[in-house]
């Protein structure tokens, strides 16, 4: 049983933090007693976000950013430790994705999800890593893959890849930072009902009838 304390003192960064999986993480870390800062290149996800945060009674720091540029990453995480004064977890949350298939994918598609997705989880690891490494009290990276990663998925060749990717990355930053003391790590909690996802993966019927069927 997790008690509210279990993550007290602890700061956290989200990104992707203002919308579903996102959300949910930075509210459950929030009541296990961490300090949450949430990360949106959308300012009216920023808003409905840390509404809904505050309404569960926490007082979220929110920071717009588009994690595909390193000098906004490298603000948030400065804005961050300006707020809180350090940072001991970063959710690397943030995405894109649509359903495309390979020959009918524009170069600005693929550069878009890869852009989020690898580019914005190295940027984020690598501006929150330095911090941890020079503070020298280690720290926990936790980037969220996709199931296709392993089995691929039509239509996903973009975001696919880009998983891949961080799925790499984390694997080479766990044995470069073990020294460190921080611990990365990787998860794919599999199909999340959210109005994102939903729109862009699942959004109709027969599709949802075959995702829930996959994993049943």
């Amino acid at each position: 049983m997790f008690t509210a304390s279990l993550l007290k003192g602890k700061v956290a960064i989200v990104t992707g933090g203002g919308t579903g999986l996102g959300l949910a993480i930075a509210k459950r870390m929030g009541e296990l007693g961490a300090d949450i800062a949430v990360g949106s290149r959308h300012s009216e996800h920023l808003e409905h976000g840390t509404a809904d945060l505050r309404h569960a009674g926490l007082d979220p720091l929110a920071v717009q950013v588009d994690v595909r540029k390193p000098e906004q990453v490298d603000e948030m995480v400065g804005r961050v430790l300006r707020h809180f004064g350090h940072i001991d977890i970063l959710i690397n949350n943030a995405g894109g994705n649509f359903i495309c298939r390979a020959e009918d994918l524009s170069p600005n598609g693929w550069n878009s999800v890869v852009g989020i997705v690898l580019n914005g989880s190295f940027y984020c690891s690598r501006a929150v890593g330095r911090h941890m490494i020079a503070r020298g009290h280690g720290g926990s990276i936790v980037s969220i893959l996709a199931n296709y990663v392993w089995t691929g998925s039509a239509g996903t060749v973009h975001s696919a890849a880009a998983k891949a990717g961080v799925m790499s990355m984390t694997q080479t930053l766990a044995v470069e930072w073990a020294a460190h003391n921080i611990r990365v790590n990787a998860v794919a909690p599999g199909p999340i009902e959210s109005p994102g996802a939903a729109q862009q993966l699942w959004s109709t019927p027969e599709a949802v009838r075959r995702i829930t069927e996959a994993f049943r």
